[in-house]
């Protein structure tokens, strides 16, 4: 992936709160997602889980790189927990305030090279965790069946 490409995920409601998602250009299968019970049926994971396999995948394909660009080829193996305790901001909404992640290396530090060189420095190649940490400004569009925009930037429609 390049700073040049654009990154497109598609969802499709199907049924109470389960969307089909679809990932498009990667010749990836679409996968479902749903929200737990009372208000899903649990039939996927739902979107906190994503955020954290996101932010656990990131980190752990990252760290894995930057082993093995520096001569660490059994590197393979490694293992990532991650969890978080949603919590409610001051208007009553649930959020994530913070999430803990835990890389587990499949070998003992001394078997690894340049191993302080790499801890310093694998977390800043994470687009994912980087991108959250930093906050990521999120631009909102909600339109009818009519392509009518009903929220996000009308400046297109002046004059419909």
């Amino acid at each position: 992936m390049s700073a040049d490409d654009q990154i497109r995920v598609t969802l499709q409601h199907e049924e109470g709160y389960r969307f089909s998602v679809d990932f498009e250009g990667g010749g990836l299968d679409a996968m479902h997602t749903d929200l737990p019970p009372p208000n899903g049926q649990g039939a996927g994971p739902d979107p906190e889980h994503l955020l954290l396999a996101a932010l656990a995948n990131c980190l752990a394909a990252s760290l894995l790189h930057a082993l093995r660009v520096n001569r660490n080829q059994e590197a393979s193996g490694i293992r990532a927990e991650v969890s978080a305790r949603p919590a409610r901001n001051a208007e009553g909404r649930l959020r994530i305030p913070q999430v803990f992640v835990e890389l587990q290396l499949p070998g003992h530090n001394d078997d690894y090279q340049a191993l302080d060189k790499v801890l310093a420095k694998f977390e800043d190649f994470c687009t994912v965790t980087q991108s959250v940490r930093k906050g990521i400004d999120v631009q909102v569009t909600v339109r009818d069946a009519d392509q009518r925009v009903l929220l996000g930037d009308k400046s297109f429609e002046a004059g419909s």
